[in-house]
């Protein structure tokens, strides 16, 4: 194979690195695949965080920022770039991304190196909970898989102090227990939204944790209640058991934003998928299921339909009260 710069452009060098990146993560040991979010599941959340931007993303002077807060390889905010590129080759994407993991985050440098790409914007290696190397920046589009039951100890410090600011800083609709930080990366997330008539989106996902962990007063259910009565959720998606390298357990996407359309607004959608999949012939780890491309278009039309029926159900925000 001639791999000659004269033969093969940067970006094409970039995609060949990225699937060597990907094959590694997929049967290296389990600490590798922590780090890289499945290919099918990346693909759900990149069609459903630009699901109602079609129209707008073939804007010939689009300028759209991207961010992931625990990016890893790269592998999400890549998905974007590529689906964007679908529709407007001219748009001007910036990728921004941090990532805490020294190795990781080197890997991820060197691929947008390689694809002569800025780099500059992926900041790390440090924890985005204790020291937010983006602290300006606000971002069109935000999509990121955090870790899950991960400690915040070593960020304590810091995230308090930045709780006591109220919103001046990240955290101030409440801190959840020590032993799971997904949701001060929510609520970082949700810092980073645009103000005023510009619209941001964010696609997250989470275990079960965030979602129903924490009683009436808790620092868990004092950030769902404010997360909803911001009307910032627009819908949760629970995926099939089985999806990730590293765990076998149930996952949801969680989509929101910052301007809900018309018939949204007020309203939360729950959507259950969990029996949209496909058995693999061969398991990579704990990753038995898979999202077939018909089971992407399925959970893609459900979301859009907007209507109850088996699977879907639609709530007020009143409904939910204090959780």
């Amino acid at each position: 194979m001639d791999l000659h710069p004269d033969k093969v452009s940067n970006h094409e060098m970039g995609t060949i690195f990225e699937e060597l990146i990907r094959k590694f993560s997929e049967q290296s040991n389990e600490e590798a695949r922590e780090h890289f979010t499945p290919r099918d599941v990346v693909k759900l959340m990149t069609r459903l965080i630009f699901i109602e931007n079609g129209v707008h993303l073939q804007d010939p002077n689009l300028i759209i920022k991207i961010y992931d807060p625990a990016c890893g390889t790269g592998g999400m905010l890549t998905s974007c770039e590529n689906f964007i590129r679908e529709f407007n080759t001219r748009a001007d994407v910036v990728l921004y991304g941090q990532e805490v993991n020294q190795e990781i985050y080197a890997i991820y440098k060197a691929d947008m190196l390689i694809k002569g790409e800025k780099s500059e914007n992926i900041k790390g290696p440090s924890s985005t909970l204790s020291d937010d190397q983006l602290p300006d920046d606000r971002f069109d589009f935000m999509i990121s898989n955090p870790p899950y039951g991960r400690k915040w100890e070593q960020d304590k410090e810091v995230v308090q102090k930045e709780a006591e600011k109220g919103f001046e800083g990240r955290f101030a609709a409440g801190l959840p227990r020590i032993n799971d930080g997904q949701l001060l990366f929510l609520e970082h997330m949700l810092s980073k939204m645009k103000d005023g008539d510009e619209r941001s989106r964010i696609a997250v996902i989470t275990n079960g944790s965030p979602l129903f962990t924490g009683d009436a007063g808790s620092g868990e259910s004092n950030i769902r209640r404010w997360i909803i009565e911001e009307d910032y959720l627009e819908a949760i998606i629970g995926l099939p058991d089985q999806l990730f390298y590293n765990t076998g357990i149930r996952t949801y996407i969680w989509v929101l934003t910052n301007q809900k359309p018309a018939e949204r607004v007020g309203k939360i959608q729950l959507v259950d998928a969990t029996s949209r999949y496909v058995k693999m012939r061969k398991s990579l780890g704990n990753k038995r299921h898979q999202l077939s491309d018909k089971d992407i278009e399925d959970i893609l039309d459900l979301y859009c339909r907007f209507d109850e029926n088996d699977v879907i159900k639609v709530f007020d925000n009143e409904d939910f009260g204090i959780h």
